[in-house]
C-alpha cells in the first residue's frame, strides 16, 4: 500500500488544526480529514490550501492522525473521541468527513458501528479502502492490513446490511489507474453517489485540485 511511502507518526490522537491564514467566512460545518496507511496530517496540505480559497476557516478544518500499525477498531474509536473534541471546540452539531486510503474503513467503522452517523454531515472517500484491498497483503504483519485484505472479518462487519447509513450522505472518487486499492471498485459504496474518475494515482488524490474541489463541492450540497 502506502508502504511506498515513508511510515509517519504512528498513534497522535490530538486535535490538529490547520495553520493560520487570512480570516474568511467558514460554510459552516467543521471538516475532519483521515488519513490513509502510514500517512498524516500532512498529506492535507493542498486540500487545506483550496479549503480555505473556498471560504473555510482555519478553525474549521481539522486532520485527525492515528496508528497505521495498531486496529482500525481502535482508531474508529479515537476518530469518534476526536469528533466530539471538534464538536465542542466549534459548537457544531455536525462535521463532514473527507478520507483517503485506509482512512476509510477508519471512518465506515466509527460511522457504522460506533454511531457516527448522528454527528457526521458528509463523507467523502478518496481512494478509500472501503471494501479492502489485495495490496495489504504486503503488510499482513500489522493488524490493520489484515483488516484492510478483502474479505476480512472488520470489512465483512462494514459491509453488511446498509453501506451508507442515514442522514450522512456519502460520496466516492475511484479510478482504474489507482494502483493500491485493488480491485479499484473497492472504494465505491452501495448508496453513494460514485464517481468514476478516468485516471487517478492513489496517492495523487491528495494533490488534485480538480477533484478535491468536487470534494468541497459535494459538502456544500
Amino acid at each position: 500500500m502506502l508502504a511506498l511511502v515513508t511510515a509517519l507518526l504512528a498513534g497522535l490522537v490530538t486535535l490538529v488544526a490547520l495553520p493560520a491564514g487570512p480570516a474568511a467566512a467558514a460554510p459552516g460545518t467543521p471538516v475532519v480529514f483521515v488519513h490513509g496507511y502510514t500517512g498524516s496530517a500532512s498529506n492535507w496540505t493542498s486540500a487545506i490550501a483550496l479549503f480555505r480559497a473556498g471560504g473555510y476557516s482555519s478553525s474549521d478544518l481539522y486532520a485527525y492522525e492515528y496508528n497505521s500499525y495498531g486496529n482500525n477498531i481502535t482508531n474508529a474509536q479515537g476518530l469518534a473521541s476526536y469528533v466530539a473534541s471538534v464538536r465542542s471546540r466549534t459548537g457544531a452539531a455536525k462535521v463532514d468527513i473527507v478520507n483517503h486510503s485506509m482512512g476509510g474503513l477508519v471512518t465506515q467503522w466509527y460511522v457504522k458501528q460506533l454511531g457516527g452517523a448522528a454527528y457526521v454531515d458528509h463523507v467523502a472517500s478518496l481512494a478509500g479502502a472501503n471494501h479492502g484491498t489485495t495490496a495489504a497483503g504486503a503488510c499482513l504483519t500489522f493488524v490493520t492490513c489484515q483488516q484492510m485484505y478483502p474479505g476480512s472479518s472488520f470489512i465483512r462487519t462494514i459491509s453488511a446490511g446498509d453501506e451508507t447509513p442515514a442522514p450522512t450522505r456519502y460520496a466516492t472518487w475511484y479510478s482504474p489507474c489507482d494502483g493500491v486499492i485493488l480491485p479499484y471498485t473497492s472504494t465505491t459504496l452501495s448508496g453513494a453517489t460514485n464517481n468514476y474518475v478516468a485516471c487517478e494515482n492513489h496517492i495523487t488524490y491528495l494533490t488534485d485540485t480538480s477533484i478535491l474541489t468536487e470534494v468541497r463541492r459535494f459538502l456544500a450540497s
